[in-house]
């Protein structure tokens, strides 16, 4: 009979139900899913949003994270369900079927555990001046604050680990910090190819919250064929790889994913508010931490969004001039006050020849610099902001892993790389969104023709206003 009392539902609107280890006081279960999920790391996550900033503009898509990395957790599962029995023909050395899917299970669950407020944007904003992401914090609190707890872990619910297994912290650390060259040579086969599962081009990442964000968002109820494309996914020798079957399916996924940037994660006003997070958050960042997050994770783990816009909130109140001031600031941004104004938009879409570092699309500062050299003296000191969004198209396929994505092509009975498939080779490699935004529109026009002339369009063609 199965053992149902060491098993909990959690019942999810995109999944379905989405099982865990539980049975807490039990002898012989010393730690189960149920106490990482309870982990005040993890639970933290409840209250960090998965729309960084796009809540503000999409009513519905108030989801968090918490439930995001449950969704990825799940779908490790649905994965190995998959892809164990061609992991084992490839990879002499696999640990067990329950030893991999846990390991896989937790790097899902915790792959978020470093996000800070806004996640993303906390990263730009303030992780990165102290050499760090949400990667690479998230792997320091996997190997020291949960470490333990995870070592104790006995299992999933498809099955147990074996008697001398313990499952490794540093393992899961690995699979969710981004990819480098240098570092998979002493990585054996096995761990390198579960890696792509969080790092490839479609993941247990990315495939829950292309399905989450558009659901929740109102954008789509089911954005692309997860079943689909699990089903014609397997592991070569050479890696990840799909089946030429399952193709349509990837290039949904990959519209769907693409679409979101545009309609969702960079809508003009979500793009808009982040501009004024920026200014914020440049003034304020001193009055959030200490120092390095590293060396006051005490205090980063109850450091989050809803603490943080708490704590604003009453800066306005503060005794300390230069913190009320910083105070009133912030309140406009929480009364959905945002000054800056979408005046133009002008996309470039780059292919594979194409130079997209050598556009002058790279670098805002440069194009906002040139703007207003072509904009007339008296409008020179216009308050204006210019904002690039870049999204990449088509992913490299051959990463510093040693390549991570593959087609099977049927009719060759051979692997081939999956940039080689016509459909994916007519792609475009990547796409940037220029915007200038303006404290209102009144000189919209102007600021148009200036962007078409730096653009070397011509600025009395009406399709370029």
């Amino acid at each position: 009979m199965r053992e149902y009392h060491r098993e909990n539902l959690s019942h999810d609107p995109v999944h379905g139900y989405i099982p865990f280890t539980t049975g807490r006081g039990m002898a012989d279960e010393c730690v189960t899913e149920r106490d990482i999920i309870d982990d005040p790391w993890v639970q933290r996550l409840r209250q960090i949003h998965q729309l960084q900033t796009a809540w503000w503009v999409y009513p519905t898509a108030e989801h968090s994270r918490f439930p995001h990395v449950l969704g990825a957790m799940h779908l490790a599962s649905r994965a190995m369900q998959s892809l164990d029995e061609s992991l084992r023909e490839v990879c002499a050395d696999v640990p067990s079927a329950a030893y991999v899917e846990t390991l896989l299970r937790m790097a899902g669950l915790l792959h978020d555990v470093g996000h800070g407020p806004f996640g993303h944007f906390f990263d730009e904003h303030f992780l990165r001046s102290y050499g760090l992401t949400h990667e690479t914090l998230g792997a320091r609190i996997i190997c020291d604050e949960l470490g333990p707890r995870l070592r104790r872990l006995r299992g999933c619910p498809n099955g147990r680990l074996a008697a001398d297994e313990e499952l490794d912290p540093e393992q899961i650390a690995w699979l969710i910090t981004r990819p480098r060259a240098e570092d998979v040579a002493v990585r054996p086969r096995w761990l390198v190819l579960l890696r792509s599962l969080l790092s490839g081009i479609y993941t247990i990442d990315n495939m829950d919250f292309v399905l989450r964000d558009a659901y929740l968002s109102g954008y789509s109820q089911r954005a692309f064929d997860l079943d689909r494309l699990l089903h014609y996914s397997f592991f070569s020798a050479s890696g990840m790889t799909i089946h030429e079957r399952g193709m349509n399916a990837l290039m949904r996924f990959m519209a769907a994913r693409a679409e979101l940037f545009q309609a969702v994660y960079f809508h003009r006003t979500v793009r808009a508010i982040d501009l004024t997070l920026a200014d914020l958050f440049a003034d304020s960042r001193h009055l959030f931490l200490p120092g390095n997050p590293l060396d006051h994770l005490h205090l980063y783990r109850e450091f989050t969004e809803w603490t943080l816009l708490v704590d604003v909130a009453r800066w306005a109140r503060a005794a300390d001039p230069a913190t009320r001031a910083l105070g009133q600031r912030w309140q406009r941004l929480l009364r959905r006050d945002v000054p800056w104004k979408m005046v133009v938009q002008r996309t470039r879409v780059f292919g594979e020849r194409d130079a997209e570092r050598a556009s002058i699309f790279s670098d805002a500062r440069f194009v906002e610099q040139k703007l207003r050299e072509l904009l007339p003296p008296e409008l020179r000191d216009l308050p204006l902001r210019v904002d690039i969004a870049r999204h990449i198209e088509r992913p490299h396929t051959r990463g510093p892993s040693g390549g991570q994505n593959y087609l099977f092509d049927a009719a060759r009975g051979c692997v081939r790389p999956l940039d080689t498939h016509e459909l994916y080779a007519r792609l475009p490699t990547s796409q940037r969104i220029c915007r200038v935004y303006a404290l209102d529109g009144e000189h919209a026009t102007v600021l148009a023709r200036a962007l078409d002339t730096l653009l070397g369009e011509a600025p009395d063609d009406p399709t370029n206003m």
